[in-house]
């Protein structure tokens, strides 16, 4: 547990948080995390409450898309909405050189440079949501508005 908390990338989300003003408190997970549904199983909490974070690549620049756990993002919305000829998955390498996190526990922050973010605004319902901090292990509990607060994302409707 202790090598885990003090991984770079769940070192660098906390201290992202706290410059912003939120303390992060975050939750050590018994097992990896890389799916909402485990993340919900092992907090106990409905799985719409977890903030999935999906880089995608969107005409080759990075873009966060935080959504509901129990949502699919409909790309081709999006792209429309965001006026992106093309926004796909981006492969393991693309989000690690972009995030500095590897899949299954890339944050909502705690990245090298700032990346484009979008909030799924159906993830407001819930009085907090789960979002990962940094490593497949570790999480962290966020209002909705302090989630955009932090992040500086734009809400809209991703499904």
């Amino acid at each position: 547990m202790e090598r885990i908390t003090n991984h770079p990338a769940v070192l660098a989300v906390e201290k992202e948080l706290r410059a912003k003003g939120f303390e992060p408190g975050v939750v050590v997970l018994p097992e990896s995390a890389p799916t909402a549904q485990a993340a919900a199983d092992q907090l106990g909490c409905a799985v719409g409450a977890i903030a999935n974070s999906l880089i995608f690549e969107a005409d080759g620049a990075p873009l966060l898309v935080l959504t509901s756990g129990a949502h699919r993002v409909d790309t081709a919305r999006v792209a429309a909405a965001l006026g992106v000829a093309s926004l796909g998955r981006a492969s393991k390498e693309f989000v690690y050189e972009h995030t500095g996190q590897r899949i299954g526990g890339v944050a909502p922050v705690g990245h090298p440079k700032p990346v484009r973010t979008l909030i799924d605004g159906t993830l407001r319902v819930y009085p907090q949501v789960w979002a990962a901090a940094g490593h497949a292990h570790t999480v962290f509990a966020i209002t909705f508005d302090e989630l955009v607060r932090v992040t500086g994302g734009a809400v809209v409707a991703v499904n």
